[in-house]
């Protein structure tokens, strides 16, 4: 688990978590980064994983994003500095990096999305930016400097005619050098723009869900809010509360949040747990088959055949299904 210095972990849940960011020096002593940047680079080469490279500075603000996969010619031709590689849901197919996501657990594990990693070149970065979601910046490998700011963060403040959410004013209001085993938490809407600082940084991005007011409303068949950039706001944890549990006061949330008096029995558990559309395409298997191959497939399944076909089947002709 983190160890969190000079706070307890109930007082990174009262008074940062979704507030404010925080630096936690030597937050995981004695870490030993699961990958090197060599092994993320194979990673990147393969089909099943989501990579990106991204080369520019904000010293021209000349950038370019190229997807993945790659393989050893990209990488031979990549300039020596400049330049990062992302590698995204890391922790779906590599073990170490799934059990790394235990230590952040005093976070409800329904919260969690996936961990992205980053290997950036001496001054490789992605730009300042912000996000709408939670973020815990471990770091593997390597030195990098951290730049934070509150001022700024809307939708108009970013450059246009890049490939990349570039904010086209950066203002530092902090500075952080982190190395292995430190941690950096940024909370929804507050810019971060990190630098490395030699050949061998090596980033783990823990991240964490974010629920638009028009995404949950959907799921619920509620009309579209007009405030379309709203966020979900987590309740104050409990720092004794089980991981996986769904506490009633993130139920009490979600009602305050839609204004409405009652949900579906089911409906928050079904949402917060749901893949996302690109996951299932990923690993729904049912996805890919043919015709013949789908339906010897749920006929193994053997399940009770379905009732009140004679009425569903024109309903949903009727509807376009």
């Amino acid at each position: 688990m983190i160890h969190f210095g000079n706070i307890s972990q109930k007082q990174f849940l009262q008074e940062y978590w979704q507030k404010k960011p925080l630096l936690i020096k030597n937050a995981l002593p004695n870490f030993i980064c699961p990958l090197s940047p060599e092994e993320l680079a194979g990673l990147s080469c393969e089909e099943e994983f989501e990579s990106r490279l991204v080369t520019g500075s904000t010293n021209n603000n000349i950038w370019k994003i190229t997807n993945g996969p790659f393989d050893e010619t990209t990488f031979s031709e990549l300039p020596k500095k400049e330049w990062t590689l992302l590698v995204q849901g890391v922790d779906r197919y590599i073990e170490d990096i799934y059990h790394l996501v235990n230590e952040f657990d005093f976070i409800p594990r329904w919260r969690f999305d996936d961990v992205m990693i980053s290997y950036a070149a001496s001054g490789g970065s992605v730009g300042p930016h912000y996000d709408y979601y939670d973020v815990f910046l471990l770091q593997g490998l390597g030195k990098r400097r951290w730049m934070i700011s509150t001022q700024d963060c809307n939708l108009e403040n970013y450059l246009s005619d890049t490939p990349l959410r570039i904010m086209k004013n950066f203002n530092k209001e902090l500075v952080w050098e982190v190395e292995p085993g430190d941690i950096v938490y940024i909370p929804p809407k507050i810019a971060h723009h990190g630098v490395s600082l030699d050949d061998e940084c090596l980033t783990l991005s823990i991240g964490y869900r974010s629920y638009s007011i028009n995404e949950m409303s959907d799921a619920l068949d509620l009309p579209q809010k007009s405030e379309s950039n709203l966020y979900f706001k987590d309740p104050i944890w409990d720092s004794n509360q089980q991981s996986a549990e769904i506490p009633q006061i993130a139920i009490d949330a979600v009602k305050i949040f839609l204004k409405t008096k009652s949900l579906p029995d089911d409906y928050f558990g079904c949402f917060v747990t749901k893949l996302d559309s690109e996951d299932e395409k990923k690993f729904n298997e049912r996805l890919h088959m043919d015709k013949k191959t789908f339906i010897e497939f749920m006929g193994n399944l053997k399940l009770d055949d379905p009732k009140l076909m004679d009425i569903a089947i024109p309903l949903n002709l009727e509807c376009g299904l």
